[in-house]
């Protein structure tokens, strides 16, 4: 043999060393097998959890609301660009659909001032004195959710954000306490963390997300599997549009008494109070 030879093999370098010599919850990849679907799952309830309970949240708040609903001056520059579109091509249908979108997107756009008051208002009463209680969370991405974040970041407050990962890239809001920014794979266990410690759901106008999570909750309380949560409608004028309650009702398919599951408010003021009387929470 030669200098430097050696009888023996060098240890493999750890970026290529096969999978079975790696601790298997350091193997990021055994982790993905669609057989490790269960132990994900668990982990993904476990971890926010736990995080939770380290950060002395007692009870929260669910705000939801459309992605899509932005600050006036933002909404109000959206139409402008819309206009000036449609004024270079008048007769382009899909500029003038455009118009019409963005004007209702202003008209909508009042709720992402409502929601943030209503953080500030939640966040300043009940977060005092090292108190963690009615902490706001929301589903952790722009519109109506940065809004509310936003809100309680006004008076250095706690809130929290239940991310989702999808296929587009989604980003969340920059208003979320750092420690409380939660990442989810699964849509399911997100929607459990929503409601663990919810005191409240308080839904403004929103897509297909928004009417998930308001049918799930309203469902829930229905059904009696939870008690505690009190809905909360802002807009009336928006949701009777969209939803004919009473229609359920006269074709049998949920009874008059469902009717009272949830409630409408017009002000970030009224939201709380309502909270506040069905919570027996003393205010300000």
């Amino acid at each position: 043999m030669g200098l430097g030879s050696s009888d023996h093999t060098s240890p493999p370098r750890p970026d290529t060393a096969p999978s079975s010599s790696i601790l298997a919850h350091k193997d990021t990849e055994f982790l993905e097998r669609d057989e490790l679907r269960p132990i994900r799952i668990g982990l993904e309830l476990l971890k926010p959890e736990l995080i939770q309970r380290e950060e002395g949240i007692q009870s929260t708040i669910v705000v939801f609301g459309s992605a899509r609903l932005h600050e006036p001056a933002a909404a109000t520059q959206t139409l402008h660009q819309a206009e000036a579109e449609a004024a270079r091509m008048p007769h382009d249908l899909t500029c003038r659909q455009a118009v019409a979108i963005a004007k209702r997107q202003l008209e909508l756009a009042k709720y992402y001032d409502v929601a943030r008051e209503f953080s500030r208002i939640v966040s300043s009463t009940c977060q005092v004195d090292g108190r963690c209680d009615y902490v706001v969370v929301t589903g952790g991405g722009p519109g109506i959710m940065e809004a509310a974040n936003r809100g309680a970041a006004d008076v250095n407050a706690k809130s929290i954000g239940l991310n989702i990962t999808l296929p587009h890239e989604q980003h969340p809001n920059p208003y979320i306490s750092p420690a409380l920014n939660f990442e989810f794979r699964y849509f399911a266990i997100r929607k459990m963390h929503f409601l663990i410690r919810a005191k409240a759901l308080v839904a403004f106008p929103g897509g297909f997300g928004t009417l998930d999570e308001l049918f799930e909750t309203l469902t829930l309380l229905q059904t009696g599997k939870t008690e505690s949560v009190v809905v909360i409608l802002v807009g009336r004028d928006f949701w009777e549009r969209l939803i004919n309650w009473q229609f359920l009702v006269d074709c049998g398919l949920i009874a008059q008494a469902d009717l009272g599951l949830f409630h409408y408010v017009e002000t970030a003021q009224d939201a709380w109070d309502l909270i506040s009387r069905h919570n027996g929470v003393p205010t300000i």
